[in-house]
């Protein structure tokens, strides 16, 4: 079975409550930003490369010490695949999001809200484990 590897991200932009970024991807679903590992790429510059090329972000700060990994088997063009994804949670400051052509929309949710509309089941425990660190880290 082929194995992919992805990077993607939980970002937060801070302001009177967190507010969770969630992408609503062309195939219906709601998720992260994230993407491929390219060649060369250590899996930060991939979210970096990602968040900027998906979203328009291009300030977005790191909070060490998060690293979540999901794994699960999807089919494409009738293949099935075992992919790997990493998560990091990032904050930002920024509000303002450009979408891919990958994306038919975004929003910027709360916590509660984005536990909800978020579709797979591992994107929200990723959420829960997030908002949990962020909690116990900020300030």
């Amino acid at each position: 079975m082929p194995f992919e590897k992805s990077a993607g991200a939980v970002v937060i932009r801070e302001n009177e409550e967190p507010k969770y970024l969630l992408l609503h991807y062309k195939g219906g679903h709601w998720d992260f930003v994230k993407g491929n590992i390219e060649e060369g790429e250590s899996e930060k510059e991939t979210v970096l490369r990602e968040l900027e090329e998906e979203t328009g972000i291009d300030e977005a700060k790191f909070i060490e010490g998060f690293r979540e990994t999901i794994n699960y088997v999807y089919r494409r063009n009738k293949q099935v695949f075992y992919k790997e994804v990493v998560f990091y949670l990032l904050t930002t400051r920024q509000k303002k999001v450009r979408i891919s052509f990958e994306h038919q929309g975004y929003d910027w949710l709360p916590y509660e809200d984005a536990m909800k509309r978020l579709t797979f089941k591992n994107a929200r425990q990723v959420l829960e484990k997030a908002k949990n660190f962020y909690e116990h880290h900020k300030g």
